[in-house]
C-alpha cells in the first residue's frame, strides 16, 4: 500500500508505514506537524490477534494544542487513557501558557526556504536542525513530528498487524509516550515482544509518569500512508 495525499497548510497528518523494518514485518506512525497544525488528532491501536499484547499506553498517541480543548491531566480522564495502562502525558502547559498554535504553519510552510524544509543543502540531518516552530510542537505535542528530521523522537514502531482509529479534535492533554517509555518502545520496536517484568511495570502510573530524558531511537520509513486532516471534527476508523 503506498498512498500519499494532502490538502493546503496548515495540516495536521497521521502518519503510516505499513510495511516497515526488517522484512517488512513492522509498522511505523506518527502524528506530524510537519505540515502545519490546524486540529487536535489522537491515534488509537486495534490490536491483531498477534498484538494483544501490547498495552495501549505504548500506541495511542495524541497531540492536542489548540487552547481551549486542553484538560488537566488525568490518570484516566481522555479518550485514549486506560485504567489498567496510564498513558503519560504533557503536564507544563496550560490553556494560558499555550503558544498561539491553532492553526499554526510549520517553518518550511512558512518560509519554503531549503533551511526549514531541509533540502538542498541542508537534506541532511547532521546540517538541518529543529527551528523555533519544531521546539514549540515538543513544547505542546510531545510526540508529534515537528520537523524533517525529528524520526527518533517521533515515530512509533510496533509488530505489523491490526488497525487504526484516528480521532479528531479530541479534548484531554498530548501524550509524552516516546519520551517518558523510550526504553519499553525500544523492547518493542527490537524484539517484537514486551516481557512480564515491563508489563508489570507499564501499570505502574507512578512510573509511567516520572521524568525521564529523550526518547530511544528509531529507523526512518521509505513508504507511507499519509492522511490529511479535513477541518472538520469527526471519527475516522481506518
Amino acid at each position: 500500500m503506498d498512498y500519499e495525499f494532502s490538502g493546503a497548510t496548515p495540516a495536521t497528518l497521521a502518519e503510516f508505514n505499513l510495511a516497515g523494518g526488517v522484512d517488512n514485518l513492522q509498522t511505523f506512525y506518527d502524528i506530524s506537524l510537519v505540515d502545519g497544525y490546524n486540529i487536535p488528532m489522537g491515534i488509537n491501536y486495534i490490536p491483531a490477534k498477534n498484538t494483544t499484547f501490547i498495552p495501549p499506553n505504548l500506541t495511542n498517541c495524541a497531540c492536542i494544542a489548540t487552547t481551549g480543548w486542553v484538560y488537566l491531566p488525568a490518570g484516566n480522564g481522555t479518550f485514549y487513557s486506560n485504567v489498567t495502562y496510564p498513558i503519560p502525558l504533557e503536564s507544563e502547559e496550560t490553556n494560558e501558557s499555550r503558544p498561539a498554535f491553532a492553526p499554526c504553519n510549520s517553518a518550511c510552510a512558512a518560509t519554503g526556504t531549503d533551511k526549514d524544509c531541509c533540502i538542498g543543502k541542508y537534506h541532511d540531518p547532521h546540517i538541518c536542525k529543529p527551528s523555533q516552530y519544531s521546539k514549540s510542537v515538543k513544547a505542546v505535542c510531545p510526540d508529534a513530528y515537528s520537523f524533517a528530521y525529528d524520526d527518533q523522537q517521533s515515530t512509533f514502531i510496533i509488530p505489523k498487524g491490526g488497525g487504526w482509529e484516528v480521532v479528531m479534535c479530541p479534548e484531554g492533554r498530548s501524550t509524552d509516550i516516546l519520551r517518558k517509555l523510550g526504553s519499553e518502545m525500544f523492547e518493542l520496536a527490537s524484539g517484537g515482544k514486551l516481557s512480564p517484568h515491563t508489563l508489570k511495570r507499564l501499570r505502574n502510573a507512578t512510573y509511567v509518569m516520572e521524568e525521564r530524558g529523550p526518547a530511544g531511537v528509531v529507523r526512518p520509513w521509505t513508504l507511507m500512508l499519509m492522511i490529511c486532516v479535513a477541518v472538520a471534527c469527526t471519527w475516522v476508523v481506518l
